[in-house]
Formats: structure tokens, sequence, C-alpha cells
């Protein structure tokens, strides 16, 4: 067993906050100020400090095409609410990123999360490798997850970022930079975590979760960080494309997907945990041209589970012996289907008019396993989505902007509405939000 967690983030926060101090110890100034990005101060000795944030307010409205249900069910909440502060230190090779989240809402959606999201230090060796150590987005989720929350193309991300992504995750991250003949671009990245998600405060499960993945650019680099942004609001004149691909596995993983710790516990005879290992690989790209954006993504996971497994634990604490599926004591599938098992592939596309209105689409396909999660009639049993989308952004970048867009979601036999009642339908959900960025 590990030790807590709290310490660790509570350091790496103070460090953060210790870093911006010393620019305003050094007569800092106002160097910048873009809406959407922030406040940039600039002290001596090459010291940068950035103050951003933004917030969404957001409205819901669900329907169902089961006549047996005559009432749609709508909500109105704060979608984000964010405060970021980062810089960097040129002359000791130090950069670093503080976030909080004010919403209470995880970046899915799905479920509540807590107040901090990015804490972490990180050191250039040079202009190409960086060692980053604290919590923080992970590379090898798919592609669309580790793009920023108020650049999005649609209202929100694709199901397939809810079913499969970890989101965040507290450990080592390494990335680097290369350029290759004729100006390609190769971008590798590795990760060594804890594998439980974010926050973790008490005991940790399991082992450590590691991972890589490989991005090409063949035609250079995207302007103004556009590969870490989706819709193309500064129209790249010349065609950008990135395809990459991930690996990682989660050895000893106590949660669905990864976004929790203890969550899940399993013991042997001798009531040691003992905890499937959980593998998830997958394929992306992203290109844009002058307005137009691409995104596809495949994702794909799997799960071993030890043979020594004799008991579960319940929710209240208490131990049992059964793994019933389908009337059959089946540890290994009774185990597999409290985890997300699947594949799904999404794709994505939109063109931002000059006049800075953008029409998007996307497909999403989500193909669980026999004995998976994703089977849940309540939350997913779902293997279709298509959206629609129309936004229209104030300004040149991501500042202001308002989205809309309607999803038909295609429901499978033994699916059930919000109240967990059987339903026989799919269902239309309709979403606006409105970003402000400073």
């Amino acid at each position: 067993m590990k030790s807590s967690h709290l310490l660790k983030l509570g350091g790496t926060a103070i460090l953060l906050l210790g870093l911006s101090f010393q620019v305003w110890a050094q007569n800092p100034r106002l160097n910048q100020y873009t809406l959407g990005d922030g406040l940039t101060f600039t002290g001596d000795k090459d010291y940068t400090v950035n103050l951003r944030g933004y917030f969404q307010p957001y409205y819901e409205y669900k329907s169902f095409t089961d006549p047996a249900i005559d009432q749609g069910v709508q909500r109105f909440r704060m979608r984000r609410l964010r405060l970021r502060l980062s810089g960097e230190a040129a002359q000791q090779k130090i950069e670093y990123r503080f976030q909080a989240d004010f919403s209470g809402n995880s970046e899915t959606g799905d479920e509540a999360a807590g107040f901090l999201f990015d804490a972490w230090v990180g050191y250039n060796f040079n202009r190409r490798i960086r060692l980053i150590f604290g919590q923080k987005a992970t590379p090898t989720d798919n592609r669309e997850l580790w793009m920023g929350s108020n650049t999005l193309m649609l209202v929100e991300r694709s199901r397939l970022t809810s079913s499969f992504a970890s989101i965040r995750e507290f450990g080592l991250f390494a990335d680097a930079t290369w350029r290759i003949n004729g100006g390609h671009y190769l971008r590798p990245y590795l990760t060594l975590t804890n594998g439980d998600g974010v926050n973790v405060v008490g005991n940790d499960h399991g082992g450590l979760k590691v991972g890589g993945r490989l991005d090409y650019l063949p035609f250079g680099l995207f302007t103004y960080f556009g590969q870490f942004r989706q819709a193309d609001v500064v129209r790249e004149l010349s065609p950008k494309l990135v395809i990459g691909g991930y690996y990682n596995i989660n050895y000893g993983m106590s949660s669905r997907r990864g976004r929790g710790s203890g969550e899940i516990i399993y013991l042997n005879n001798d009531n040691e945990e003992s905890l499937p290992d959980y593998a998830k690989f997958g394929a992306d790209l992203m290109f844009k041209y002058r307005g137009i954006t691409v995104i596809a993504e495949y994702a794909a996971s799997s799960a071993t589970v030890p043979d020594d497994i004799s008991q579960r634990v319940r929710n209240d604490g208490t131990v049992s012996r059964t793994f019933e599926v389908d009337g059959v004591q089946d540890v290994e599938n009774y185990v597999k289907g409290r985890l997300m098992l699947g594949q799904a592939f999404n794709i994505q596309a939109g063109y931002m008019f000059p006049s800075r209105y953008s029409i998007d689409g996307r497909f999403t396909h989500i193909e669980a396993d026999q004995h998976s999660f994703l089977n849940n009639g309540t939350f997913y049993n779902r293997p279709n989505y298509y959206t629609l989308g129309l936004s229209k952004y104030f300004g040149k970048g991501y500042g202001f902007k308002i989205q809309a867009s309607l999803t038909y979601v295609d429901a499978a036999a033994g699916s059930n509405d919000i109240y967990s009642m059987p339903m026989d339908g799919d269902e239309w959900i309709a979403r606006v939000i409105t970003t402000f960025s400073f």
C-alpha cells in the first residue's frame, strides 16, 4: 500500500505558488492581455506568470421516443468554472501549472469532482525534452480529452471520452519534440502514474500505471498551440495533421476505468487484495486547414483477472464470496462485468466560416464486450450517438462563444431511463452552452 497523495498534492501546490511569488517580488509588469488567453505578467530574469479562467453556463433537455414516457427532463448548471495559474522561470528551465474548478463537475460531467484539477511542475532539459511531476491530463487517453475544454467544437465531449478516459492522473510525465528531415515532427510521451485518477488522498490500491504515446506531424507544427485546441479559429493557412497511437496498462485497478481508488476491491483466501489489470490502447488523428477540423479516434480496452480472487468487498464494507453471472458462479466474467471493456470509435468534423460561425457534426459508436459495464442499461447500453452542432464565436479566439447541439442516442434493447425504469425507444438531447473566458 502506498502512502497518501495528500502531502504530494499540497506540496506541489505550495511550490507552484512559491514560483509565482518570485514574479511579484521582482517588479512585475503586465506584458500582455488577450481575451481567452488571460493576463501575462513578466518579471526580471525571464520569470512569467499567466492567469486565466473561464465559466460555462449550461442547459440540457432530454426527451424520449418511448410513448410511455410523456415528459422530458431538463437541467441548468454551471458546467465548468475554472481558474488557472501557470508560468515559467526560463533561466531555471522550470514551468508549472495550477488549475482549480469550482463547479463540482468532472470533465466528462458524469460524476462529481474535487476542487483541484492540475498541479504540476515541469523541468525542461533543453528545448526538446521535458519532465513533469504532479497531477495533469494524461497523453495516454484519446486525443479529444487533452484538448482545452473551452475550445471544444461541440457542447460536450464525445461518449468515447466519457466511457474510457481516466482524465487526470498523478505521477511522472515525460515528453519530447523532435524535428526530422523535411520539416516533419515526432512527439513521444511516456507516463508513470498511480492509475487512480485525481486527488487520491487515502491509501492507494493496486500497483502503478505505465503508458506511452507517439505522435507524428508530417506537415509541421500547428499554429498557436492548435494541436491542443479543437475548433480552427486561426484558420490554418497550410494543412496540419497529427496522427498517433497510445497504450497503457494499469496493474491492479480498483475502479471501472482508472478514475478512482478503492471503489471496487477483491480479495484472495488470505484476505489480501487481488485486483485485475486493465489495458487500454488506441489510435487517433486531427486535421486542420482553413477553418476545417477533422478528429478521428479509436479506443479499446481489455482486462486480465487474477485466478486467486475469492471474495469481493461490498459498498458497505462487508465481504461476499458470490460471483454469479447468469445464475452460475463465474469470478472472471463477474469482475469483467464491472469494468469498462469494449471498443469505440469517434469521428467529428466541422467548418469555421470567416464570419466565425461554425457547423460541426459527430458520430460515436461503442461496442461493449459481452461482460462489461458498458452494457449497464441506465448509464450506457447505447451504441450510437449522432450529434449536430452550431456555434458562434465573438472574436478571433475562444474568449466568448455560444454553442448549441442536438444529439440522437440509439438506445439498445434493455436500456433504462434516468430513473432506472425500463424504456422502449431512443433519446434526444438538446444542449446549449455559453463560454466566457478571460
